[in-house]
């Protein structure tokens, strides 16, 4: 771990995604697919809503200082190297997380939701600050890139002055993502290409700037631009939590290192014990492209490759391409580990 955070401060310009000295959201202190010897994770193993209006919450850990007021918990970021987030002290299994927020404004100010495990399975919503009107959705399995299908993105109205409701409800089957009450995407497991999430996920917020002048130029670009601090502080604020844990128990821990759900073990309780609320989608909206730009992107791996429905793309390095499905091909005379520095 390179930082306290080290939040993979990756970002990719037009979805491939570049390592960066700042910090962003990905990171695994022991994964227990690799290691052995890697700690049960607690479990929330209940149901919980927290108001941040209402001041901070003992239920997560502060790293950069969040704030609070009338508004909920701020998340500021008004010079280099600033990227405020609070980690839950629990980890779900299968779930449902709903966040009511306001995504930061400024160019290259990057605000995020996130469910990540141990394992590098995860979850994301990600908002970009020059993208007032857009969200985007993204899914990991083992934090593998083989693949480079997994973001989508969503128009919102106003997502940086007008509180919305972000939800992902997470079972063995399917992933849900929902926008005040309106479903938006539907991940069945079984077209995961073998990266569906599914073991135990810890919470995430917090905002970073992707475009600091420290960062590679692929995640300034990314970021949309460079950030101009003057014109800043910027702020996400998130108004309230809600999560239900699908599972019960005091912890959960891994019983072998397939990373499959069906290993996961709970001390005191049982997998999918609390699940009874879940709800399957049967059919899933279109995933379409904004109309408002056209640059794909995602904002915590270095290597995926978003597949929306643009038909061009702006800001491409040089020899890079779309293909006719509207993947972002890089040059396939460069190998990746040339491309991407780490």
């Amino acid at each position: 771990m390179r930082s306290p955070m080290r939040l993979a401060a990756l970002a990719t310009i037009a979805g491939l995604l570049y390592t960066s000295p700042s910090t962003a959201q990905t990171y695994s202190t022991c994964n227990p697919t690799s290691q052995s010897g890697c700690p049960a994770d607690p479990a929330l193993g209940t149901s919980l809503t927290i108001k941040f209006t209402d001041g901070a919450s003992d239920q997560f850990t502060a790293q950069g200082n969040p704030t609070y007021d009338s508004a909920g918990a701020g998340f500021t970021v008004a010079g280099s190297g600033e990227a405020p987030t609070l980690t839950s002290k629990w980890y779900i299994m299968f779930g449902k997380l709903s966040v009511t927020l306001k995504a930061a404004p400024g160019t290259g100010i990057v605000s995020s939701v996130v469910l990540q495990s141990d394992d590098l399975d995860e979850i994301d919503w990600e908002w970009l600050g020059g993208k007032g009107d857009q969200v985007q959705s993204n899914y990991f399995g083992k934090g593998q890139t083989t693949t480079y299908d997994r973001a989508a993105v969503h128009t919102v109205e106003n997502t940086q002055g007008e509180f919305h409701t972000y939800d992902i409800e997470w079972t063995e089957n399917q992933i849900v993502w929902s926008i005040d009450g309106d479903v938006k995407r539907v991940l069945n497991a079984g077209e995961a290409n073998g990266q569906f999430p599914q073991t135990p996920m810890q919470l995430k917020l917090g905002s970073w700037a992707g475009g600091d002048p420290a960062n590679s130029q692929g995640t300034i670009d990314w970021a949309g631009g460079a950030v101009n601090y003057a014109a800043g502080p910027f702020t996400m604020y998130v108004s309230s939590v809600s999560v239900v844990d699908y599972s019960t128990g005091k912890s959960y821990s891994y019983g072998d290192q397939s990373g499959s759900w069906e290993s996961i073990e709970s001390d005191g309780g049982k997998v999918n014990g609390n699940s009874g609320g879940s709800v399957t989608v049967a059919s899933a909206p279109a995933i379409t492209s904004t109309s408002s730009g056209n640059e794909a992107w995602d904002g915590t791996h270095r290597t995926n490759t978003a597949t929306v429905s643009y038909t061009s793309l702006y800001g491409l390095p040089s020899g890079w391409t779309v293909s006719g499905s509207g993947k972002v091909v890089p040059p396939s005379a460069a190998p990746v580990s040339k491309i991407l520095p780490v």
